[in-house]
């Protein structure tokens, strides 16, 4: 598994670009330029710390302050995704980098110790958490779209 970092700058994004641009937060930016074409989960180093995790897999460019973490070897990438959502906050939490804005750095990665199953099961693992996060979203999507249109059949009702 490999820990690096972008090397742009936030300022760098444009509206409408082709390609995805992780900053260090949950919006997303645009770029008309790739950096990475890759399988990777990235985790801002700043700002909310251990709790703003992106898994892409194609092409992307990334933030200075943004981690990729990348050639899993003998990890599912989803079942890392897990293991971040689930206990990297308290790990980052202990070890990071107090300052004005908390921080991570590279030993923060480094030095979380996880227990990892087969791959086999991580697959099953992985799988079955993905599938359900895709029906939390589906779900929010037609809570939202209800949401939108009770408030437009209210404001028929009250005109």
């Amino acid at each position: 598994m490999d820990i690096n970092t972008g090397n742009r700058n936030h300022q760098d994004s444009v509206i409408n670009g082709k390609y995805d641009f992780y900053v260090r937060s949950e919006k997303i930016e645009h770029l008309n330029e790739y950096d990475f074409d890759e399988e990777a989960i990235l985790v801002p180093g700043d700002g909310r710390i251990g709790q703003i995790f992106h898994y892409v897999n194609g092409k992307f460019a990334l933030h200075q302050r943004v981690y990729k973490v990348d050639n899993f070897n003998l990890l599912y990438p989803k079942f890392l995704l897990q293991l971040f959502n689930k206990s990297f906050r308290e790990h980052a939490l202990k070890e990071n980098a107090q300052g004005t804005v908390p921080s991570l750095r590279k030993p923060v990665f480094t030095n979380w110790i996880i227990t990892i199953p087969k791959i086999e099961e991580q697959t099953k693992i992985g799988t079955f958490f993905k599938q359900l996060d895709d029906t939390i979203a589906l779900h929010q999507r037609k809570l939202t779209s209800l949401q939108k249109q009770n408030k437009s059949f209210l404001q028929k009702m009250f005109i």
